[in-house]
């Protein structure tokens, strides 16, 4: 067994390679540590639903950073690996951001309060009000509870985290979960 095998449970023996890269640019740790995590947060990615390719790129750009950052680093905050995925979360969370199909969803939410103009009878807009509520009502309680404090309290996703106690990121990828579910519901007209 290699000296980086031993090592590679280690929060101590990663957090170490770190303080290297941060205060000296050491790229022998570096490479250790792109050696060990790249693999694995690259799988991470793939499991989240990104292409081989998108996968990949997403990696790169995660140790990238971790390069770029490193003296962003606390390791008592967390493990090197937790924030490395988090790095790595965050960009594939801005990449789906990004994507057409996000949008629609997205805007028909924002749509609902504002007043309609020259657009479909007042009942039809009842109606879509009325299906797109039924379709929130029908989400796991607690997407349900983050999609109305969201979009009908219109709160932003750092109020909503501090009001509910939970992590900022869990509230992001929650509702990201929702608006998947939101999303395929438009597309089969449920």
């Amino acid at each position: 067994m290699s000296s980086i095998e031993t090592h590679a449970k280690d929060a101590g023996y990663w957090a170490g390679q770190m303080v290297a890269v941060s205060c000296t640019r050491d790229r022998d740790s570096f490479m250790r540590i792109y050696d060990h995590f790249a693999p694995r947060v690259q799988l991470y990615l793939k499991g989240l639903g990104s292409p081989e390719a998108v996968a990949e790129e997403l990696t790169q750009e995660a140790l990238l950073r971790l390069w770029q950052r490193a003296e962003l680093y606390d390791a008592a905050r967390s493990g090197l690996s937790t924030w490395l995925f988090r790095i790595a979360r965050n960009l594939h969370i801005d990449r789906v951001r990004r994507e057409p199909q996000w949008v629609p969803v997205q805007d028909a939410l924002e749509r609902l309060d504002e007043p309609e103009d020259a657009g479909p009878s007042p009942a039809e807009s009842y109606a879509e009000h009325v299906d797109l509520r039924n379709r929130i009502e029908q989400l796991p309680a607690t997407q349900a509870r983050l999609i109305r404090m969201s979009y009908f309290e219109a709160k932003s996703h750092q109020e909503i985290a501090d009001e509910l106690g939970m992590p900022l990121g869990t509230v992001k990828s929650c509702l990201r979960r929702a608006f998947l579910r939101l999303q395929l519901g438009v597309r089969r007209g449920a």
